[in-house]
């Protein structure tokens, strides 16, 4: 098979469908691997890399797609890049489809064989391809909620685990899943006050059975969402509907008696979010959407 590697053209988007390990065991398999010049650059993978592992470097993402019979991405297809895809060539990539018809549309009007990472799951009902990127987000959650919270960042001048005398943060993670989880172990290891909501009695369970006394677990309520977010230094977005958009769960009532300098970090695993849209200029807080 003639598989494609085309650079990612998203915005902020770093990453490459391949690294040069992959690419030789695609080799060793029998396959051919064709890989757009410069695509691993920004994350150190040069094309010498590429090179040595058997691929092909390709100089534009228009001979990619018109060559490869597998197109292997990280992001979904943009705009500019959807005309090129063909009928009956498989594309493997990022998609969350169900908040943009206007993709949806694109793809199925292309004819291509569209397969989601995040909608392949394993022999257990997971989600192999999702969860990676998933665990990275939740801990950078917490990484850039602390930054956030800098007095020279606009935010409550409050360390996370705050220091002797002085009480540590109040860490509100919404969502008990990869993201939730994982950015609710970065939190409790700073020794912030860490409390998760979620619907699911089972995995508050779980958690509370890993983490004990360190963590607080709350079934998630209208109620609930308010008394804990209103009070909140720190609040993590990590709800995911597999396949589907994520409920909006915090109003922009609720965001308007929050705290002065508190922040809002929304996980946006599938382009959905859990949280209102960028701040207006009477917000209390800053929201920092941050994509899995």
């Amino acid at each position: 098979m003639r598989i494609g590697v085309p650079k990612e053209i998203k915005i902020h988007e770093s990453r490459v469908g391949l690294t040069p390990t992959a690419v030789r065991e695609l080799n060793a398999n029998g396959h051919q691997v064709m890989v757009q010049k410069n695509a691993g650059f920004q994350i150190d993978l040069n094309d010498d890399k590429y090179l040595s592992a058997g691929a092909e470097i390709v100089e534009t993402p228009q001979e990619i797609y018109a060559r490869a019979d597998l197109i292997v991405k990280v992001k979904e297809p943009q705009p500019s890049e959807i005309p090129l895809l063909r009928e009956g060539q498989v594309l493997f990539t990022y998609l969350h489809l169900a908040p943009d018809p206007i993709q949806t549309k694109g793809l199925m009007d292309s004819g291509c064989i569209a397969i989601a990472y995040e909608t392949v799951t394993d022999n257990f009902g997971g989600l192999p391809l999702l969860a990676p990127m998933s665990e990275v987000a939740g801990r950078m959650a917490i990484q850039a909620g602390a930054h956030a919270l800098e007095l020279d960042q606009g935010g409550r001048g409050m360390l996370l685990g705050g220091v002797s005398g002085v009480p540590a943060a109040r860490v509100v993670v919404i969502g008990g899943g990869v993201v939730g989880t994982n950015a609710a172990r970065v939190a409790m290891g700073v020794e912030a006050h860490v409390t998760v909501l979620d619907k699911s009695i089972h995995r508050l369970q779980q958690l509370d059975f890993q983490y004990g006394s360190r963590i607080n677990t709350v079934f998630s309520t209208v109620d609930a969402v308010e008394e804990y977010v209103s009070t909140a230094d720190l609040v993590i977005g990590a709800v995911l509907v597999p396949g589907g958009a994520a409920p909006k769960l915090v109003s922009r009532e609720l965001v308007s008696r929050m705290n002065r300098g508190a922040v809002l970090v929304d996980v946006a695993i599938d382009q959905g979010g859990c949280l209102p849209p960028p701040n207006p200029p009477h917000w209390p807080i800053q929201f920092l959407p941050l994509m899995a």
